[in-house]
């Protein structure tokens, strides 16, 4: 279905991290540590370009002279995320994870695949921004990961919400558990007071819109690949795709919309799903890039950009 296109010498990089936000000082500006080790400042970055690959290296590519801002962006959204209680465990210890996750491997890689397989052309730098950027009205659609803890402000919330009444839309995903789902959920409806979730099916205009992705959702489910189960038979009732749990309700995929009273999709929600994963990973194993990448992450990713981007 896709053109296979491998990079070289690409081999296994299971990269152990975790994120420490250093507030500083007024005007010091927030540093975290994102995957791999690297530090970025939250209040000086502004494009995906700007921070180093922690995976296999991210493509460059050029545009015509003229038509540079001719072009689609992706766009992703810096966030506060409210850290554990000393006391929790379990799920608690994944509440350091933020909008950093799967960031810029993945931004960069999806971009470049847009451009390459269909007419799109893309900016090859792609954007980080906050919520309080006034530039946020620049760009169509604004993309968020790792946000079932996410914390917004009531001066993020009023922007937020502008954003999705004037046009815009919001792409949620990598999210996971009926905990992170309640938190995320909460935060939506001060944003959208009175708005509703819709559950959709693959039957749904956004799941074969290019590509044509119908059948169970669940065999859309993409693994984090740290925690994918090679073994895993999806035949079998008792096999499971990931090896470590995940929260509660964590094994069965959801997708989730928010529409305007004309039925216009402003919010896109991918619960129980890594797909940026298959973005970010693609270069790291052959066997996920084939499984994944290839026949899940790219072709939806695909789909929604043109679906939201159209409707």
């Amino acid at each position: 279905m896709i053109i296979v296109l491998m990079l070289a010498g690409a081999g296994l990089s299971f990269a152990q991290f975790r994120s420490r936000r250093d507030m500083g000082t007024p005007g010091e500006g927030h540093m975290v540590r994102i995957e791999g080790g690297l530090v970025v400042n939250e209040d000086e970055i502004h494009t995906a370009r700007e921070t180093a690959s922690h995976s296999s290296g991210t493509p460059e590519w050029t545009n015509a002279p003229g038509f540079e801002n001719d072009v689609f962006t992706f766009t992703r959204l810096i966030f506060q995320s409210n850290p554990a209680p000393r006391s929790e465990w379990g799920r608690g210890r994944f509440r350091w994870l933020g909008w950093w996750v799967d960031y810029p491997d993945a931004d960069l890689n999806f971009s470049y695949r847009l451009q390459q397989m269909t007419s799109i052309k893309t900016d090859p730098d792609a954007r980080v921004v906050k919520l309080t950027d006034p530039t946020i009205f620049d760009y169509p659609l604004l993309y968020m990961e790792h946000a079932g803890y996410m914390r917004l402000s009531d001066e993020e919330m009023a922007a937020l919400r502008k954003f999705l009444q004037s046009g815009g839309a919001l792409l949620v995903n990598d999210f996971w558990g009926a905990e992170e789902w309640k938190g995320f959920a909460a935060q939506i409806d001060k944003v959208l007071p009175g708005r509703t979730w819709t559950e959709l099916t693959t039957e749904h205009p956004v799941f074969n819109c290019i590509f044509d992705l119908r059948g169970p959702m669940n065999r859309l489910q993409v693994p984090t690949i740290q925690f994918w189960n090679r073994e895993y038979n999806p035949n079998d009732p008792n096999s499971h795709l990931q090896t470590i749990y995940r929260g509660e309700g964590f094994e069965q995929m959801h997708v989730k919309a928010i529409f305007d009273d004309k039925q216009r999709m402003m919010i896109l929600a991918i619960h129980n799903s890594d797909v940026s994963d298959g973005w970010e990973r693609e270069a790291e194993n052959e066997d996920y890039f084939n499984q994944f990448s290839e026949k899940i992450a790219y072709p939806l990713g695909i789909n929604i950009i043109f679906y939201l981007m159209t409707h």
